[in-house]
């Protein structure tokens, strides 16, 4: 039975999506200072499916809950509350909306079904070793070769892969055109023979990205989305996706919350000058929170997301680190080591918040990068002569 969320009282909404994430949320995926692994977050995500609550942002119409911006930011900042962990998404926040977007009837009929029922894991094969920040000067070919596309480079950076069964693919079709004109964008099992995955560990220990090498992959011509050499449209698009996701609210309010339990169980709040700081982080994260909606809003009605969502990259990434900065503070000598430690009675990993956070400011374009972009595209600054 299709429910219609958008109808509901905002009240009854959120206590209906309160009491089940209560109710059904492992405690295993609860405030979390990592990213959750497959096998970590499957129970969780599955439950999700069935109640058909994996894709809240998507229309109805492609399996999604199809909330307005106010069911929407309501249902996630209950989850947020709750301190759910984020699970494996690349494929319900960033491949969906773009297949929503520029898929044929035929791959929206494939792939989205199976996305929103975790049947299909996606990771993103965007980076290469010389091709991050300047994602237009990527080296990945692909060439047509009869009833195929022949895939040979290599990507890097690509989070989870090791577990995703799906990659989507940049890669080169026209050598010859100006760099953003020859690309396109391209589907892939991870099983097809020539894709090998190599995770890197990282400074926290976990191996959350991969290395991924291409050598002669061979995949269907009905693989590639849209139009031959136009991947770089879908490219703009899916990376406002996930400037977007990284610009979202979510880490940042999450580490406010376990930086607020740590103060409140040790007496921080009786301090002036703590409260200042606390005060300070709050309207940073209320400020991102509603510019944060003031895009997702935009992205609902159908507008493009333009440049000037860089901000949100910035903005997210740089307060969750100086929030988590301030736990390892409070922390002292046990924000030393990794794991959770005891503040008067509050359970807190603030190295492991603090190390969530570091590559916030360097992954999906750097901080500068996302700088100049509001420099050049939003304020019209001239670029450097130097």
């Amino acid at each position: 039975m299709n429910i219609d969320y958008n109808a509901m009282d905002e009240r009854a909404f959120r206590e209906m999506v309160r009491d089940f994430v209560w109710r059904e949320c492992p405690p295993g995926m609860i405030h979390q200072a990592r990213r959750m692994r497959w096998r970590e977050a499957k129970d969780w995500c599955l439950k999700l499916a069935a109640k058909g609550w994996s894709a809240p942002a998507w229309p109805v119409e492609h399996g999604g809950m199809g909330l307005n911006i106010d069911k929407l930011i309501a249902f996630q900042d209950e989850f947020d509350r709750a301190g759910v962990a984020r699970h494996p998404d690349i494929g319900l926040s960033m491949l969906g909306p773009l297949l929503i977007r520029f898929g044929s009837a035929q791959q929206k009929a494939h792939y989205l079904p199976r996305i929103a029922a975790f049947e299909d894991l996606w990771c993103q094969g965007y980076s290469e070793p010389g091709a991050g920040s300047d994602l237009a000067a990527l080296r990945t070919s692909a060439t047509s070769d009869g009833d195929h596309w022949v895939i040979d480079g290599q990507k890097i950076w690509t989070t989870l892969a090791q577990e995703a069964t799906d990659i989507f693919i940049l890669a080169r079709t026209d050598p010859q055109a100006r760099k953003q004109a020859g690309i396109s964008f391209f589907l892939a099992r991870m099983n097809t023979p020539g894709i090998t995955v190599r995770p890197i560990r990282t400074l926290a220990g976990d191996e959350e990205f991969c290395e991924v090498f291409l050598d002669q992959v061979r995949i269907p011509k009905h693989n590639i989305v849209g139009a031959v050499n136009g991947g770089w449209t879908m490219a703009k698009a899916l990376l406002g996706f996930e400037r977007l996701l990284h610009g979202s609210p979510k880490l940042a309010q999450m580490v406010l919350l376990r930086l607020e339990a740590m103060a409140r169980a040790t007496g921080r709040f009786a301090d002036p000058v703590f409260v200042e700081m606390f005060t300070r982080l709050s309207l940073d994260v209320a400020d991102l929170a509603a510019t944060y909606a003031r895009f997702a809003d935009g992205l609902k009605s159908g507008l493009s997301l333009g440049p000037e969502v860089s901000i949100l990259k910035i903005w997210g990434a740089e307060t969750a680190q100086r929030i988590t900065e301030a736990m390892l503070d409070m922390a002292e000598e046990q924000g030393a080591s990794r794991g959770a430690g005891d503040f008067g009675g509050a359970q807190v990993d603030p190295l492991g918040h603090y190390f969530l956070s570091r590559p916030g400011t360097i992954y999906g374009g750097s901080s500068e990068i996302q700088r100049n972009i509001l420099a050049k595209a939003v304020l019209g600054l001239p670029s450097s002569s130097l």
